[in-house]
């Protein structure tokens, strides 16, 4: 095998898989030292070098300095141990000897390769065989190919294990009938079709912004699902979209989402001379506009976050008015809402929807009751 050659192959294969060349090189050791153990029989005391300069790759076989046992015995060093019986009682017997000169040498066969080399040390002896270059490439193929897959996984989980519950572009790759399969440069994450907006159209080939919902490793490499009617894909297109928020003036408190019909989102700033609600919306809705474009048409009500909960929760309501709220328990985060006939409709939504959305985006339990229904509690409301 030739060394420059090798050299190349392996600077180009680790450019074109972004794969350190200390790691390619380990793998080709551990591969090349089973498919020398594998065609030339070998026992385990073998190792490989690869030449990180040179790309010279040379075996080694190495055995183990061991006493002679015949000598051992004459010295009277034969070694013993110590065996404890059932009941406890110690007797003291000789080691059963193992020695192979395969994998052995004594001691002094040992001294007359190396001076002064002592028991336990390794000598070792070049063992390349002429043919091993043809061999070694045939047999050490899929261990490489393995190695190469297993440091792709590690870099590529590592890159998305961060992105959990952030915002990434990719494009429309494949669509079965579950899922679709996003590309995101160096692997796909999976798009279910329960986990788009929905009426919304997906093309092939596409550009598409969707949010990590999920980031799991496993044998096969990470396992990315995707979402975009998660509340929190709402939340980052007002982060992309809004620099204000991006930036932190803008805060937002909370979101609350029913995907493909309304999303309510709460937001505040410490700055006293910002406009959050305003901000969010733009100039003649310009901002908040290409928000409901990506979300396909879903409605948005933008509503200022307010650290009395009693404002906050009236505030979440919108576009019910003329509101009455009663924190009833606020240890279990349980609200009364009293409201006009006028504005009752307006407040539960259609089929409950604004009301639930106010108790996600509140944390609240909202019970919302009429004028009659609260004076029939006992509660007086002037109006």
């Amino acid at each position: 095998m030739d060394g420059k050659k090798f050299k190349a192959a392996v600077a180009a294969l680790s450019d074109e898989k972004g794969i350190d060349v200390d790691t390619i090189y380990d793998a080709m050791e551990l591969a090349l030292t089973s498919a020398y153990k594998k065609n030339y029989h070998s026992l385990s005391n073998v190792r490989v070098d690869i030449n990180r300069e040179t790309g010279d790759i040379k075996i080694f076989s190495f055995k183990t300095v061991v006493f002679d046992e015949e000598w051992e015995k004459e010295e009277g060093k034969y070694e013993t141990e110590i065996i404890v019986d059932e009941d406890g009682n110690e007797e003291e017997v000789e080691k059963d000897y193992y020695y192979d000169e395969r994998i052995h040498i004594t001691l002094e066969d040992a001294r007359k390769i190396v001076a002064g080399i002592e028991i336990g040390e390794t000598i070792e002896e070049e063992v390349t065989p002429k043919d091993f270059g043809r061999v070694a490439a045939a047999t050490a193929k899929q261990v490489v190919i393995q190695k190469i897959r297993e440091a792709e996984r590690e870099i590529i989980n590592n890159e998305f294990e961060d992105k959990k519950d952030e915002m990434v572009v990719g494009t429309v790759a494949m669509e079965d009938v579950r899922n679709y399969y996003i590309d995101l440069g160096r692997t796909q994450g999976i798009l279910p079709k329960t986990e788009i907006i929905p009426g919304e159209k997906i093309q092939m080939g596409s550009s598409i912004k969707v949010y990590i919902s999920k980031v799991e490793n496993n044998s096969k490499g990470p396992l990315i699902l995707l979402s975009r009617n998660h509340y929190g894909f709402v939340k980052r297109l007002f982060e992309l979209e809004i620099p204000e928020i991006n930036e932190g003036i803008i805060l937002v408190y909370s979101v609350a989402r029913d995907a493909g019909n309304r999303t309510k989102i709460a937001v505040y700033s410490e700055n006293p001379n910002v406009d959050p609600v305003g901000a969010c919306i733009g100039e003649r809705g310009s901002r908040i506009n290409r928000i409901i474009d990506e979300l396909n048409g879903e409605k948005i009500d933008v509503v200022p976050y307010n650290n009395d909960e009693a404002r906050f929760i009236e505030n979440a309501l919108s576009p019910a008015k003329n509101l009455h709220i009663f924190i009833t328990d606020e240890k279990k985060k349980e609200a009364l809402v009293v409201v006009d006939n006028d504005n009752l409709s307006l407040a539960i939504g259609k089929r409950g929807q604004n009301v639930r959305l106010a108790a996600r985006l509140t944390h609240y339990k909202l019970d919302v009751k009429t004028l009659d229904e609260a004076s029939e509690m006992g509660i007086n409301i002037s109006e």
